[in-house]
């Protein structure tokens, strides 16, 4: 090089903001609400060259009334068609969108206190808890919030949600990976892997046809069928609020014949929840940020499952 600094091009990146549906639509529609001045309802088309739609509004949400939002359901947002990727990304609370028709992946990630609902369209001929509605990683990393999701989700569902009560009709592989946190609740058919890693929160899932348990990831969780009376009826509550939202026929055949029903959710919840959320406490309360806290709880966990199984090959058996 000669002594001399290397010199690079640089070119100004163009990411097509005021192409965005927020831009151009949702933001000057919601402007009485961005000032305080009242709540605001929105209806418009969506089609998929439209992504993270709804990302935009809540980041000026959060920056003109905080981390607690706005009140629920002050901007209510309905969108008909199929919407692109992100769909409802990062919306904070007060924020509530309802989508008629299906998405892409990554619908809800990192969602913030907001509600996201998606439904098929009421003229649709088939049943929508036998089809996919909504793609890939869907409400991964979420941290509060509601969804409602009158369908099935593709892979990766809730992977590390740590907060977000979550209720959708099916799903595929590797659901509630590395989950820390919240409610899952599945009323349909799951794919292989489940809750691998999963170190916090609680998942219900509907085994109808008793297959489930065999694509449990069974190495930091347990899978039994529900027992606690005050944890089925907040189960129920959420299901009736699935059928509120989405006007879910199938959900609302659960609740009917609740009593015959409810024997088949099997919870799923981690081995050492209590003592997991009780090492989050502390590092929280040493200054650890949420997310480097999770990380830690489960790789302390992680590692202790290590051991446990090495001194159970060496003739030693020990209970963590």
């Amino acid at each position: 090089m000669n002594g001399k600094r290397a010199k690079y091009q640089q070119t100004k990146q163009n990411h097509g903001i005021e192409k965005t549906l927020d831009f151009q639509e949702i933001i000057p529609s919601c402007t009485k609400a961005l000032e305080g001045l009242g709540s605001v309802s929105f209806t418009t088309a969506i089609r998929n060259i439209h992504r993270s739609t709804g990302t935009l509004l809540g980041s000026l949400v959060t920056e003109k009334f905080g981390e607690k939002g706005l009140p629920d359901d002050y901007i209510q947002l309905t969108f008909s068609g199929s919407a692109g990727q992100s769909f409802g990304a990062y919306v904070p609370r007060g924020i509530t969108l309802r989508l008629i028709g299906d998405a892409n992946d990554f619908v809800g990630k990192g969602l913030s206190g907001g509600k996201v609902i998606v439904q098929p369209d009421p003229i649709v001929t088939f049943q929508p808890e036998k089809n996919v509605i909504i793609g890939n990683v869907a409400f991964y990393g979420a941290t509060s919030g509601e969804a409602f999701i009158r369908g099935i989700a593709g892979e990766r569902f809730c992977v590390r949600n740590s907060g977000a009560n979550v209720v959708v009709e099916g799903v595929g592989d590797h659901a509630c990976e590395y989950m820390t946190g919240g409610r899952v609740v599945v009323l349909g058919p799951t794919g292989k892997n489940f809750a691998a890693g999963m170190s916090g929160g609680v998942a219900y899932v509907l085994d109808v046809d008793g297959s489930f348990l065999d694509k449990v990831n069974h190495e930091m969780v347990h899978a039994q069928g529900l027992q606690d009376l005050s944890e089925v009826d907040e189960l129920y509550e959420l299901l009736e609020k699935h059928v509120r939202y989405t006007n879910s026929i199938y959900a609302e055949r659960i609740l009917t014949y609740w009593e015959n029903t409810v024997s088949k959710f099997v919870r799923v919840i981690p081995r050492n929840y209590a003592t997991i959320q009780g090492r989050l406490k502390e590092l929280l309360g040493n200054g650890v940020n949420k997310d480097e806290a999770e990380m830690q709880a489960f790789q302390e966990m992680h590692q202790g499952l290590l051991k446990k199984k090495e001194r159970e090959k060496q003739g030693v058996k020990i209970d963590l």
